[in-house]
């Protein structure tokens, strides 16, 4: 089958098109013809070399994939309502960017009524990234204020859509007045553009000095001290990236006094049976809402699956909007 590979750690370059054999479903798992694969951000700290690569996984980079059922474990199959011919979205621990992905049963998803293989990829890693952090460990509610730091990533269109259809306000921070204008035509309530302004002031003027509910963060660094500023009291701070930095000095006595939690988490290394748990949560809660037109896939640019090194300068150039997709057609 074809694939891309990591030739070697480095820049976009060393992505390049590759023959690999066609790997095979064991227990538990099906194999999808992928017709689409999604890029995202740990692909390209993988690329780097700073991501490793979970024991067992694919060497292979990509974490999420599009296409039809070709083979799997017939009992697990049956047991997840599925067919071979039938078409589903996955999330993967690697080997999305290949022609053909192991996945499994129960972290694959039906694609969505009406929507390509090239939408249906660009869901799973933000969507089940999303829920389980917000709705999972924040236990963001409707009526409350959810902060994004990047609204115009893959997952902070994919947050946006989500907390605004279940209820929440939104802020988001944004680093271009076009980006801004994106993220409110997705719903978000107030768009913040850290470039220019103080996410600070500008939370507390919106909330009327009463704060956010929940931020989800994908900077980290210095931000946290500061995003404990914006929390309201029992606020909550999830961290999912570190793209600031891994260290952060803050007011502990504010979190104490304020009763305020700051948590975390990476779902890459978690268990087949963690994932699985969002999947039916997902299919349950948020699948209706992109059957419906609520919530619909944000999609800057479509690569051909050889070009795959485009796709990761432009991710790295941080000009895109939504998601990045390969094509397998």
């Amino acid at each position: 089958m074809q694939a891309v590979e990591i030739a070697a750690f480095g820049g976009p370059e060393v992505l390049q098109l590759c023959e690999r054999p066609r790997p095979e479903a064991g227990a538990g798992e099906l194999l999808i013809r992928v017709g689409a694969s999604g890029v995202n951000r740990p692909d390209v700290l993988q690329r780097t070399g700073n991501y490793p690569v979970p024991p067992g996984a694919s060497d292979l980079p990509g974490l999420e994939v599009a296409g039809v059922v070709e083979s799997g474990d017939a009992a697990a199959l049956a047991a997840a309502g599925l067919k071979l011919g039938d078409r589903v979205c996955a999330l993967v621990a690697g080997g999305g960017y290949a022609r053909y992905c192991v996945a499994p049963v129960g972290q694959c998803l039906p694609v969505p009524a009406g929507l390509s293989d090239v939408e249906a990829a660009s869901l799973p890693e933000t969507f089940f990234t999303v829920w389980s952090n917000v709705f999972d460990r924040a236990h963001l509610a409707a009526g409350e204020t959810l902060l994004i730091q990047g609204g115009s990533s893959g997952i902070g269109v994919t947050a946006i859509q989500m907390a605004k259809a279940l209820g929440a306000r939104v802020i988001v921070t944004v680093g271009s007045e076009d980006k801004a204008q994106a993220c409110r035509a997705l719903g978000a309530d107030h768009a913040i553009n850290y470039k220019t302004q103080d996410f600070v002031r500008e939370v507390a003027d919106f909330t009327g000095g009463a704060g956010v509910n929940v931020i989800l963060d994908m900077v980290a660094g210095a931000y946290v001290a500061r995003e404990i500023d914006c929390l309201a009291d029992e606020g909550r701070l999830v961290i999912i990236a570190v793209q600031g930095g891994t260290k952060a000095e803050f007011n502990a006595g504010a979190v104490l006094r304020r009763r305020l939690a700051i948590t975390g988490s990476t779902l890459r290394p978690r268990p087949i049976a963690f994932k699985a748990a969002i999947a039916q949560a997902l299919k349950a809660r948020v699948w209706p809402l992109i059957e419906s037109g609520a919530i619909k896939p944000v999609i800057h640019s479509v690569y051909p699956a050889a070009e795959a090194a485009r796709a990761h300068a432009l991710m790295e150039s941080n000009q895109h909007i939504g998601k990045l997709v390969l094509s397998w057609a």
